[in-house]
């Protein structure tokens, strides 16, 4: 799997990693995978979590928080940034899911990918949420994920499949996420 490591040895090797803003790096990196990605293999590009594929245990990823018990749920697992304003936008949206929909076992769990926690805490001081949010400090179940999207999101059924993938948030998409978690939800 080609990652920021391999294409940025010597960025990795320097302190210019902890100066550059996570957005910056992100934007960087993506330019230079998707170069890389034209030349590589189908195999590189199926790297990541997919459709039908069973939720990875996220206790084995050093989050950050308390994670939340997850079997026999449907969840929407929410990759999100303080920095990104489509993240802003959803949380209101998913928020409501979670209150309304959690009496029929649904849980949305949030995964913060800031490097600065006191970055996530001023915005959940700003838009305050019920549900849990863990930190990926290390960005290992990012990097597992392969999300390079803010926002990105799982559907996980309530054996642990992820049955839906997306990326990004549109208030326009709501009524057809919101129809895919009550297919899952039955």
């Amino acid at each position: 799997m080609i990652s920021a490591l391999n294409l940025y040895p010597k960025l990795i090797n320097s302190n210019h990693i902890n100066i550059m803003n996570r957005r910056h790096f992100i934007q960087r990196t993506a330019a230079l995978c998707g170069a890389a990605f034209s030349a590589t293999s189908t195999s590189v590009l199926a790297a990541g979590w997919k459709e039908g594929a069973h939720l990875p245990d996220l206790g084995a990823f050093g989050l950050e928080g308390v994670l939340p018990k997850l079997a026999g749920k449907v969840v929407y697992l929410d990759f999100w940034a303080s920095w990104c304003a489509p993240c802003k936008a959803s949380f209101p949206v998913i928020n409501r899911w979670h209150q309304e929909l959690g009496a029929r076992g649904f849980i949305v769990l949030g995964v913060n990918v800031d490097d600065d926690a006191a970055a996530m805490q001023t915005f959940l001081k700003k838009n305050t949420v019920q549900f849990p949010v863990v930190r990926d400090a290390a960005h290992k179940l990012v990097a597992a994920a392969d999300v390079s999207t803010m926002p990105s999101s799982f559907m996980i059924d309530r054996q642990g499949v992820i049955r839906h993938a997306h990326s990004g948030f549109h208030a326009k998409d709501e009524a057809k996420l919101l129809a895919q978690i009550n297919a899952l939800l039955g």
